[in-house]
This record gives structure tokens, C-alpha cells and sequence, in this order.
């Protein structure tokens, strides 16, 4: 043993005559470092409840629960993080990866207590004195572990887009289709968002992993028409994204599209499930519309036989006769069509139930009927001189533009509304070389068109004349009519209401067009229901449950004839349910 390990130990006496290197309250003394990774901090108003944090977690220290005065709401599961403690490595990735920036760290890491069921809780909804921290650990500016970003879609440039009916959206390729999905982070959001509660992350994992025949299973498992919805579907599922409180939502109704337009209809059985034995039962559907045609799908699916009656020469309703070939090429709703058609559906054209057959007919000859008949009857401006001939129904002239008819619209149009059907009528009549103002009552912020067709109408050429109050129709002597409305201010009347239109005294302006287009709405046409029938009717509708039944056990009503929301993605939903109760009553095998 050498001498300098004798005398070592007595070495360190020294250091008992120097200046410590402690303090006496160290723990009170040494805040957390500005952006020390210490106890959790979140904004339950800007959470959404999407599961990414828990998703992310290697320990399992986050689970997803309900909290008391949260709901489930359009973009919002109602569940909030709640962190567990004993399982934290406190590694911040939940942080990182949160889509809405709500999840945070403060700089606190002193927290003592006896009772170890203390440390797992929900932050920003039990209280701690933590809350609010402003330092701590927060996702750097401009730092994300998700994309984004959305993949960008293929389409024809405005210029060349308003020349013919050829269809805008060209579709995602193989590639970018995939890249697409792995931005989904499988939250499941979106689900309660669609009104047909389509397994949205199974079919999107399905797109990543490149298994299309599952990917389409998914779809026809609550919609029938991908390819239609794949294009037109009003998409409240992309507003509820979780992706999109931070960017952009991930491209859902995209992705259907994808789905339905890479598997060719003659492969189509080798992935959905075919019709079950015949029941002997027989089933009536009025309209062949996406709520009738569901219906019978998935009737026909259970083995009953179905029979769609339709007034139009060719089956889709508004999905045909009311949305232009450049947003739904007809060969896509063919496909559709042609699928629930190869299960044994009967189509049987140019019948108008109430002349022939009467309802009280379908009645007799079916075990049950099912009635979608939408919304027929245009609204008329309703003011003087609405009744003069240059003033158009605009879902006719869709209609007539659908069958290939000439317009005859003149040069300068006039589109009264601010929905769908107006900027579908404006977009229209620009693809027939017409000069275009879209006139709306309120602002453009209020209208209830996709603000993607806003944009897409502008961009072509239309014109928007805002707040402008319609007071007549005059005729203005050269074959046209002279348009006449009444400038407006927004004007706040209730608090929390939107702000309503009121005239400004004098500011009436008139404009010569040669044709007006009405597209301010829609209303039913139930005249083929009789008083002999049974059928409630109130308010304009058949009263319903939320099966879709009647007032008359066997007679069942959905889609636009009943339903408020007034979308494809909605009457299909309706058709789905009432396929189901209908089956139910007639004793059927499904659930």
C-alpha cells in the first residue's frame, strides 16, 4: 500500500475551513431552468380531445377521460389527457407532437404529497397552482413532429377549367395519396363528425398501407357512394380534423375518392360482401336519389327485394340533376349506381308515385316503403315581377344543363342566393360564356355555400354583389328584365345572432339582365301523399322517428324530405338507418 493512500482520507479535513457549496434552502432557492420540462399545463378550450399525446406516450402515462361539463362536439371527442406521475419520464414528446398547441410543461417540478393517487391528473382542468405558467417547456415556433401541410391536388387552372364541363379535381396519384394519409394521426375525431360515422382512420390506414380492398370494405360498410361522396361530400369530418387546429386537415374526402377510383367496378366483389339469401320480403323506395339508393342497398344487402321508383329518366336525383359534370363526372356516379344495381335493385324510371303508382298502391303491393324524394320545388324570389319568364328556377337549369339541353341564358345572368345551387347555377352559366353576378343578401362570410365554391366561382369570373336586398322584376322591353335591389347595411340586432341585412334609404340600384336565376332555396313536393294515407305531415314534412318510421308503421321517410342538414353524406346516413329498422320489422337478420 503506498503512503498516499494512508493519508488521503485526512486530506479532505481541509475542506471544512473553505466556503460550502450548498445552500440552505436549496429547493426554495433553485427555481426550474425558463424551459425546464416540470408538470403539465394544457388549454382544455383549445384541446381537443384527440388521443395524440396518449398515442405517443412509451410509458402509457396518458390516458384520455371524460371531464365533467364537456361534451362530445363537432372536432371535439369531449376526453381530455390526464397524466399519470408514476409513469412520466417527462421525455416532452407529448407536447411536441400536440396538433393544437394546447399541451405544455411549466418549469414547477416540486410537488409533495402522501397519497400517491394525487399525482395523476387532468391538466388545465384540476386546478394547480401551476397553471398558467408562462415559463416552461413549450413546442419551438415553427417546430412540428406532424406535416402540417396537405398534399397538394392536381386540378385544371381557372382559365382552362371554365372553358368546358370537364372535371376540375384530377385526383391524387398512388404516391401522393400515401403521403396524404400518413398525416392522419388516427384520432378518431372525424367519426362523430360524419353523419354516416364512416370508419375514417381504418380506411385511411388502409390508403398508407396500400390495401385498397379493405380500404373500399370500409367504405361501402356505412356509405355507397364513395365515388360520388369522394368528391362532393360537404365534409364536416375535415372541419373536426384534429390535424386541422394546427394546419391543414388531412384530405379525407380525398382519400375516398382515391380509394373508389383505383379498384375497377368488376373487382368490387372481391372485397364486399354480397347479398344474403332471399327473405321473400319486398320493399318500395320513392327516389332514386343517394338516400333512396342506400336504403336499397343496404336492404338489398340483407336479401330483401327492393324496387326504386323514380320520376327522372336516369337515377342519382340532385347528385345528377343538381351538381354540374365538372364537379361529378356522370361515368363516377354511374359506378356508383351500377354497384347497387348489380345486387338485384330495381330501377323503374319515369314513375310518379302518386299518378302511378299512387302510394297507397306501394302499400298494398310491399311489405314496406321508404320515401326520399328531397327537395323538388325551387323557392321563388318572392317579390313583384318574380313571374316573369326570363326569371329561371336554377335547380332546372342544372337539370337542364345535366341533359345536355340548350339554355338559352343570354349573355349577362343574374344568380340570386348565396348556396350551393347558386354558385353550381353562376359556375354553369360561365361554362356557357354568360357574364355572371352572384347576388346575395348578406355578406359573403355569411354564405352558406362551401367556401371552396366561393372561391372556385370568383376565380372564374363571377362577380359578387353583396348585401343587396331584392325588391322587384321589371321588364325591361328587349327581351331581358331589369333586376332591382336595395343596398344594405349589416346591422347587429341580438347579441350573439348574426347580424341581419336592412335596407340603406335611397341606395337602390337597377341592373338589365337577360336572364335572373332564383337559386334561394328548395322546398318538398308532397302531393303524392293523401290525407287516406295516414302519413303526419307538419311543418312541410312527415314526422318521423329517429329510425326514419312514420306515422304508418310500414311507411318510412329520410334524406332531404326530412332532414335539416340537406347533404348527400346525410341522406345516405338516413338511408342506412332505415334500412336497418326496416329490416328489423320485417323480421330480417340484420342488426
Amino acid at each position: 500500500m503506498d503512503i498516499k493512500d494512508i493519508i488521503a482520507p485526512f486530506a479532505v479535513w481541509k475542506r471544512a475551513f473553505e466556503k460550502p457549496f450548498t445552500v440552505r434552502k436549496p429547493i426554495d432557492e433553485r427555481p426550474g431552468a425558463p424551459r425546464y420540462r416540470g408538470f403539465h399545463i394544457n388549454d382544455a378550450d383549445t384541446c381537443v380531445g384527440c388521443g395524440t399525446c396518449e398515442s405517443i406516450c412509451m410509458n402509457k402515462a396518458i390516458d384520455l377521460v371524460p371531464v365533467e361539463g364537456r361534451s362530445p362536439s363537432g372536432g371535439d371527442s369531449g376526453l381530455r389527457p390526464r397524466v399519470d406521475y408514476g409513469r412520466c419520464c417527462w421525455c416532452a414528446l407529448c407536447v411536441d407532437i400536440c396538433p393544437s398547441g394546447s399541451l405544455g410543461m411549466s418549469n414547477e417540478y416540486l410537488w409533495i404529497d402522501s397519497d400517491p393517487e394525487v399525482f395523476r391528473y387532468v391538466p388545465g382542468v384540476d386546478p394547480k397552482p401551476w397553471d398558467g405558467a408562462e415559463l416552461g417547456y413549450r413546442r419551438a415556433e415553427g417546430y412540428r413532429l406532424l406535416d402540417m401541410e396537405r398534399v397538394p391536388m392536381p386540378e385544371l387552372s381557372h382559365a382552362e377549367g371554365v372553358k368546358s364541363f370537364l372535371e376540375l379535381v384530377k385526383g391524387y396519384s398512388r404516391e401522393q395519396a400515401e403521403r396524404e394519409a400518413d398525416r392522419c394521426v388516427a384520432c378518431g375525431v372525424c367519426v362523430a363528425s360524419c353523419p354516416a360515422h364512416m370508419d375514417i382512420p381504418g380506411y385511411i390506414n388502409a390508403v398508407r398501407g396500400g390495401d385498397l380492398e379493405t380500404g373500399l370494405r370500409l367504405l361501402y360498410e356505412t356509405n355507397p357512394f364513395p365515388e360520388a361522396c369522394g368528391r362532393i361530400c360537404t365534409r364536416a369530418c375535415e372541419s373536426a380534423c384534429a390535424i386541422g387546429s394546427g394546419g391543414d386537415p388531412v384530405a379525407i374526402r380525398w382519400l375516398k375518392r382515391y380509394i373508389a377510383d383505383q379498384v375497377e367496378l368488376a373487382d368490387y366483389g372481391k372485397s364486399l360482401p354480397r347479398a344474403e339469401s332471399a327473405t321473400g320480403r319486398k320493399v318500395a323506395v320513392v327516389g332514386a336519389g343517394p338516400g333512396g339508393l342506400s336504403a336499397a342497398y343496404y336492404l338489398a344487402l340483407l336479401g330483401h327485394k327492393v324496387t326504386v321508383f323514380e320520376k327522372d329518366e336516369a337515377p342519382g336525383g340532385m347528385l345528377r340533376y343538381g351538381i354540374p359534370e365538372y364537379r361529378l363526372p356522370y361515368p363516377a356516379l354511374d359506378k356508383d349506381v351500377d354497384y347497387i344495381r348489380s345486387l338485384g335493385v330495381e330501377i323503374r324510371h319515369g314513375a310518379t308515385v302518386g299518378k302511378d303508382p299512387a302510394l297507397a298502391k306501394l302499400r298494398e303491393d310491399f311489405d314496406a316503403v321508404y320515401l326520399s324524394t328531397g327537395l323538388p320545388s325551387a323557392y321563388r324570389l318572392d317579390v313583384p315581377g318574380d313571374e316573369h319568364p326570363r326569371v329561371l328556377d336554377g335547380v332546372a337549369v342544372l337539370a337542364a344543363a345535366t341533359r345536355g339541353e340548350e339554355l338559352g341564358l343570354g349573355r349577362r345572368v343574374a344568380v340570386v342566393g348565396g348556396g350551393n345551387v347558386a354558385m353550381d347555377a353562376a359556375r354553369t352559366a360561365l361554362r356557357r360564356g354568360c357574364e355572371v353576378d352572384i347576388v346575395y343578401r348578406r355578406r359573403q362570410v355569411d354564405m352558406p355555400a362551401d367556401p371552396e365554391e366561393i372561391r372556385e366561382a370568383k376565380a372564374e369570373g363571377a362577380r359578387l354583389i353583396e348585401r343587396a336586398i331584392p325588391l322587384r322584376v321589371e321588364d325591361s322591353g328587349d327581351g331581358g328584365a331589369r333586376f332591382v335591389w336595395n343596398e344594405a347595411e349589416m346591422v347587429q340586432k341580438e347579441p350573439g345572432k348574426r347580424p341581419v341585412p336592412e335596407p340603406i334609404p335611397g341606395a337602390v340600384v337597377t341592373e338589365r339582365y337577360d336572364s335572373i336565376i332564383a337559386a334561394i332555396g328548395q322546398g318538398p313536393e308532397l302531393s303524392y301523399i293523401t290525407e287516406a294515407d295516414g302519413v303526419e305531415v307538419r311543418r312541410m314534412k312527415p314526422v318521423t322517428d329517429r329510425t326514419g318510421r312514420t306515422s304508418v308503421p310500414t311507411v318510412f321517410a329520410g334524406g332531404d324530405l326530412v332532414n335539416e342538414k340537406k347533404d348527400a353524406i346525410s341522406a345516405i346516413a338516413d338511408g342506412h338507418r332505415a334500412a336497418r329498422a326496416i329490416d328489423r320489422i320485417l323480421g330480417g337478420r340484420g342488426d
